[in-house]
């Protein structure tokens, strides 16, 4: 199975300048654990996630006023489509991280997740803890 078979297409995109409320605000609602953050300044492509969220409230900082490119991983390990979700699962493992930008030339088509992953690889049998 492939990237492209368990990627997320609901791709989030957000500016350097988007407080750190604003992001959650954006993530909650559209049910995704990362942003992508364009900055038109540097052409560059980060990501946020919500453990950046979560380490900038446990320091204590405001989240209405950090801003996201404050808080932006921006030395991003990229996935494409084309990966096998065992490439992915490497990169993710190998860079301590759970999300993976995809880019297909160059434009973020999706993001996966080590979730997406686990439902790729393991089969809904019915409830946790069921006999």
């Amino acid at each position: 199975m492939l990237v492209r078979d368990a990627m997320s297409t609901v791709v989030l995109t957000i500016g350097p300048d988007h407080t750190l409320r604003q992001a959650a605000r954006l993530m909650s609602a559209r049910r995704v654990g990362a942003a992508v953050v364009l900055d038109p300044d540097t052409s560059g492509i980060g990501i946020l996630t919500e453990r950046d969220v979560l380490a900038s409230v446990g320091r204590g900082q405001d989240p209405d006023a950090e801003r996201a490119g404050s808080h932006t991983t921006s030395d991003v390990v990229f996935a494409a489509p084309q990966w096998t979700l065992t490439d992915a699962a490497t990169a993710m493992a190998q860079g301590g991280f759970r999300h993976l930008v995809v880019l297909d030339e160059r434009e973020p088509v999706g993001i996966v997740s080590v979730r997406d992953i686990i439902n790729c690889w393991t089969p809904v049998v019915g409830s946790v803890g069921a006999a």
